[in-house]
């Protein structure tokens, strides 16, 4: 069962899980547990995609109850109308505001990629960062008797492929869980000593305008149990309240098309 965050007649906002796939494709044939799936059996009708969410990326995933209305949410984000707000925990020490302006170059997938061109330009990108805590605990995963980390809140500009992820590895600050940019020995520590496994990046925040009435629509995803454990662990309580607890129900195994 997934937390919905907002319903209406028109569409369904839910709070996606870590882990969890958006929908079936050939390429995750093994896998079980896809959030469209998911999704209809709990409300009782079909849904349509509107927007990407990672698989290892947690929080507010947007989907349409009629393709009419996908399609005019998908407008919005192709527009640039949506604002969307993450959170992440990255390895170091972030004391200042700033903003990555730095072109990213197209990551292909070897089977589902195959037919694209490796060879096409880096297109322009653009993320803002905020800092808002900072933690330095006596782990030694490096090179010092202690690691420190950093609580940050970021805004994409622009939507390229693990944008968030990319910039965050290009200032040396790599969110904590990537696997693909990340610090391998930072991820294992702290998935061990804190009990915090995979990507600590969390779409928290989204403002749009409703595809059907037009008024404005503001939506908020708060963290799982794991956003839950190393914010305490860190001290960071009450720096963001907006997103603190929530509590997710046992995964189901759920296996139907």
């Amino acid at each position: 069962m997934l937390e919905i965050v907002y319903q209406d007649a028109h569409l369904v906002a839910v709070n996606k899980p870590a882990g969890w796939l958006v929908h079936r494709s050939w390429l995750d044939r093994h896998e079980t547990v896809f959030v469209m799936q998911t999704l209809r059996d709990q409300i009782g009708q079909h849904v349509f995609t509107v927007h990407r969410l990672d698989r290892p990326t947690s929080g507010l995933l947007l989907m349409g109850l009629s393709s009419e209305v996908a399609r005019l949410l998908s407008q919005q984000f192709e527009r640039r109308e949506v604002q969307k707000t993450y959170h992440a925990v990255v390895r170091g020490y972030v004391l200042e505001d700033g903003t990555v302006d730095y072109a990213l170059t197209e990551e292909l997938d070897k089977i589902a990629d195959k037919f694209s061109n490796p060879d096409k330009a880096p297109q322009p990108a653009v993320s803002h960062y905020r800092a808002l805590a900072q933690a330095e605990v006596p782990l030694a995963l490096g090179r010092y008797p202690t690691s420190r980390f950093s609580l940050l809140e970021l805004t994409p500009e622009t939507g390229r492929k693990h944008q968030l992820r990319r910039h965050m590895a290009h200032l040396r600050h790599p969110i904590i869980g990537d696997t693909t940019h990340g610090d391998l020995r930072q991820n294992r520590g702290i998935a061990g000593h804190f009990d915090c496994p995979g990507l600590m990046l969390h779409a928290s925040h989204m403002a749009l305008t409703h595809p059907v009435t037009g008024e404005p629509l503001s939506l908020t995803a708060r963290w799982d149990s794991r956003w839950q454990q190393l914010v305490t662990a860190f001290g960071w309580q009450g720096r963001v309240p907006a997103l603190e607890r929530v509590e997710f129900p046992a995964q189901a195994g759920q296996d139907n098309g």
